[in-house]
């Protein structure tokens, strides 16, 4: 069974904090923002390379939008929640630099892949790797800034995945035409264009880990006035999550906790696999690899929120028995579910549909791409910190934002004959996307208790990932296969999450004030001594 959260709240008097943030925050910051730009270009990498890798692979639209998304993003998830309780309760600035320098090691590795299988087992590592990153930067971000400035702070570390996605199509682009080039028959080891951009972007990361490592870890909670201690044992609780999360050993840390926890986990696991086996008969076996990686990382979120439930009640009702968090991070995650598929499939289809070259799409698609998510992520947080002194539930309006506005430019980008019109409306698409992002995330952060943020983070993160990532692009990518590789159909297909997104986030506009209000209370109910 998972170690309660044996971080207890300090009630000690903190210095007064007049709501400012140090010029060493912002430095620290800084810092944490070069890791996400890294953190994405390693990840979206893969779309100026797409093309390549189905040729050489011989894959088809449905496997690269599962090489991009779903085998990357059900471990990204999946480690994410051990690994944000580790965040809560260890050294996060020492658990960062460990993961840079392993996901850093894996990009460079995934330059050695001969097939699409050794892909796969590549970008699994990257995803584990990119786990540690958000719920330790998150948490570190909520300790360096005060809650007036957390959503801004929040989304300028969050500009780092807009600005990592534009770089990764300059810089991958630029490296596969000077390889490619240099080398028309394959250079050192036979490795060909593709294969030495993912070592030439994978390697930089093992050396900013160790700049990361001299960052000073805060006192956590100080900046809100509730001091709070790490677990004494942080691995063996870390351990112990492991248990509850990777299947199938998640089956022994149901049956520590019971015999009905072990049925009630079985049951699980035999709905879960009726499910798969229901939309791989629906969809054709080629989708197989598809569900059976959703599938394992949805029992390993269900095992590990049963656990959560009977190890640590005040986490388990903050998080999964609010209402207002769910919706909130259910709404983002179909902003996520359509924002995915458009960001990885815009190069290759234009590449494809235009005819512009690898070099060409970094400047037109990847330089824009890069500013429009700058400035939206930015002027998102602004906006969202603005209404959050003004409006009980301003910021969730900034996500509801981001949700409706883009579907007009993605429509017009994915069904225009111009490559100038596709370039503006990509422009503005992300644009509007990404204002959502830095509001999401802090509206969450916002209804837990300090010592929760690692997992709510990790949480959260199980919404843009096991939803936006693992679903969107896929489905893009699978409408397009089975299309004659129309990937404007497919692209074009995900806003069909709209609706639902309006449904999560209208009832979490409406739930919001109460949850909010509600932390200290609700805790203390489940036991939480403050």
């Amino acid at each position: 069974m998972t170690e309660p959260a044996t971080a207890t709240t300090e009630r000690t008097t903190p210095e007064p904090h007049n709501g400012e943030a140090s010029a060493y925050s912002w430095y620290v910051l800084g810092i944490l923002v070069l890791v996400y730009v890294l953190n994405f270009v390693d990840r979206q990498i893969l779309s100026i390379l797409a093309n390549d890798i189905k040729r050489d692979l011989d894959l088809t639209d449905a496997d690269l939008g599962f090489l991009y998304g779903t085998a990357f993003a059900v471990f990204y998830a999946l480690f994410g929640i051990p690994l944000g309780r580790l965040a809560d309760n260890w050294h996060r600035v020492k658990l960062m630099s460990f993961g840079l320098a392993l996901w850093s090691v894996m990009t460079a590795v995934s330059g050695f892949s001969r097939s699409g299988m050794q892909l796969t087992a590549a970008r699994i590592g990257v995803g584990i790797g990119e786990a540690t990153a958000s719920p330790a930067a998150y948490s570190l971000i909520s300790d360096y800034f005060p809650q007036r400035l957390r959503a801004t702070a929040l989304a300028i570390y969050s500009s780092g995945l807009f600005i990592g996605g534009g770089l990764s199509l300059l810089v991958g682009g630029l490296i596969v035409e000077q390889w490619n080039g240099a080398y028309p028959a394959g250079g050192p080891l036979g490795l060909v264009g593709w294969q030495a951009a993912f070592m030439a972007v994978g390697l930089p990361g093992v050396f900013l880990a160790l700049w990361v490592a001299t960052i000073r870890e805060p006192v956590r909670g100080e900046i809100d006035g509730l001091p709070t201690r790490g677990s004494a044992t942080p691995f063996k609780g870390f351990f112990a999550e492991l248990m509850n999360v990777i299947p199938p050993i998640t089956l022994l840390g149901a049956a520590r906790r019971g015999p009905t926890a072990l049925i009630v986990n079985v049951l699980g696991a035999v709905f879960i696999a009726v499910v798969v086996t229901v939309l791989t008969t629906l969809l054709g076996t080629a989708t197989r690899q598809q569900w059976v990686f959703v599938g394992f990382g949805v029992y390993a979120v269900f095992s590990w929120a049963s656990a959560l439930k009977s190890s640590d009640a005040p986490t388990f009702n903050l998080i999964w028995r609010s209402p207002a968090f769910l919706c909130i991070i259910l709404g983002y995650g179909m902003v996520a579910f359509a924002a995915y598929a458009t960001s990885y499939w815009t190069a290759p289809y234009a590449e494809r549909v235009f005819g512009i070259a690898k070099t060409e799409l970094g400047w037109f698609i990847g330089a824009p791409s890069a500013l429009s998510g700058f400035l939206g992520v930015i002027l998102g947080g602004r906006v969202a910190d603005y209404l959050h002194v003004r409006l009980p539930a301003g910021r969730v309006y900034v996500v509801l934002f981001g949700l409706l506005m883009p579907a007009i430019p993605t429509f017009i980008a994915f069904s225009t004959d111009s490559f100038a019109i596709f370039v503006v409306a990509s422009f503005f698409a992300q644009l509007l996307s990404s204002s959502a992002l830095g509001a999401a995330a802090a509206s969450s952060q916002s209804l837990v208790l300090p010592r929760m943020r690692g997992t709510a983070t990790a949480t959260f993160f199980l919404s843009t990932t096991l939803v936006g990532l693992a679903l969107g692009p896929f489905t893009a990518g699978y409408i397009s296969a089975s299309n004659n590789d129309d990937l404007a159909l497919g692209v074009i297909s995900t806003l069909a999450s709209l609706p639902v997104g309006l449904v999560l986030l209208l009832s979490a506009i409406r739930l919001y004030p109460a949850a909010q209000a509600g932390i200290t209370s609700r805790a203390r109910a489940a036991g939480e001594k403050i």
